[in-house]
């Protein structure tokens, strides 16, 4: 763009449509250098059209969206908005949440804020230890990852619902004993995931199709509630004869325990894998690889999560999961309910996951199971 009137023109675009933008975000869609960006918003806050934020730049005040309200809301004193501080409690740092924790931290530090980040552990009683830490150092509000099974994880949520603080749950809902717990909640559409790999693998012929993973988390419930209406639906084999645990990649044991479940698919007349996460899918592949099996030509495979599947070799379809901008839209909720505590209606927000295609299923033919297992 070289235009200043045209690059102008396209960063109020951004800023009607987001409400709030990063400065290299607008760095990055304009092709232009950070100078130039910080130019033409230094230009436009002075005509009053924009306002300048930590970072970013956003709608002037007369027209801030509900996050910018918050933060301003949030500061006593005369504090500036980036002391608002919004706490984060996640069960791991590891494996699935990182690009979680990105995206809610970039669109805090967009809106002017400051995020507060706590790992947990998978525990009721950590969690409410770490969210009272937060509390006590300041935060206005909350996303959290709880615990939600179990009497504890009831007593958790119950306590969660009672804060005076608005909290978010991320990647969790109330389970069905607390129907109407009113806490806001933007969660994956992982059974749809699921159900985007049976798909794609039905339609280039496969008709048997295991699923395969390798730790029981929220997100493995869901996969396999989402392969199983699928494979129901769609009038495919399935039973749990398909449905297989194995343990975590390069883990003691874990070349035997892949190759007695190759050894159970080929049994099963199995042609296609559906495995979480990457690293098992890569394992699988590998271990198919020894046995003298080439993938695709012999057994598809996709593979649920998408952080290093394009590394493998072939490299993997995989379903993606929205991590980062499940952080990022978590975040945007939490800011909007601090604006609006007492009017805002609960919101439950499901992120729809995509299919990305790569060499690891071909085109598979009539998918017919082979026969040099």
């Amino acid at each position: 763009m070289t235009l200043a009137s045209e690059r102008q023109e396209l960063i109020l675009a951004a800023v009607r449509e987001r409400g709030t933008v990063r400065l290299a975000d607008l760095v990055a869609r304009l092709g232009v250098t950070a100078v130039t960006v910080r130019r033409d918003v230094t230009i436009l806050a002075d005509r009053g059209l924009v306002q300048r934020v930590h970072g970013g730049v956003t709608q002037p005040h007369r027209a801030q969206p509900p996050e910018q309200r918050a933060l301003a809301a949030s500061s006593p004193f005369g504090r500036p908005p980036g002391q608002a501080l919004v706490g984060m409690v996640v069960p791991t740092v590891e494996f699935y949440w990182p690009p979680v924790i990105q995206g809610a931290q970039s669109a805090v530090a967009a809106a002017g804020g400051r995020l507060a980040l706590r790992g947990s552990a998978y525990d009721a009683a950590e969690d409410r230890r770490q969210v009272s830490a937060l509390l006590d150092r300041g935060a206005r509000t909350l996303l959290i990852a709880p615990t939600t099974t179990g009497e504890a994880g009831l007593d958790l949520l119950r306590w969660l619902g009672s804060l005076t603080v608005p909290v978010l749950l991320v990647e969790r809902l109330p389970p069905p004993a607390l129907p109407t717990l009113p806490l806001d909640a933007v969660t994956t559409a992982h059974s749809l995931g699921a159900g985007l790999a049976v798909r794609h693998l039905v339609t280039l012929g496969h008709h048997r199709i295991a699923f395969i993973t390798a730790r029981f988390s929220p997100t493995t419930k869901a996969l396999l509630e989402g392969w199983r209406e699928t494979v129901a639906s769609l009038g495919l084999p399935g039973s749990e004869d398909l449905e297989f645990d194995v343990p975590a990649y390069g883990s003691p044991g874990w070349a035997d325990a892949y190759d007695a479940v190759l050894r159970r698919c080929q049994d099963a007349g199995v042609t296609a894998l559906f495995v979480h996460s990457d690293r098992e899918a890569i394992g699988l592949t590998e271990r198919a690889r020894d046995r003298g099996l080439t993938v695709p030509d012999d057994l598809a495979v996709v593979s649920y999560d998408d952080e290093v599947a394009a590394a493998s070799d072939p490299p993997l379809t995989a379903v993606r999961p929205p991590k980062h901008r499940l952080g990022s839209v978590a975040a945007e909720m939490a800011l909007a309910r601090m604006a609006d505590p007492a009017e805002r209606p609960v919101h439950r927000v499901q992120l729809w996951p995509t299919l990305v295609v790569r060499a690891s299923c071909g085109g598979a033919g009539t998918a017919s199971a082979p026969t040099d297992w």
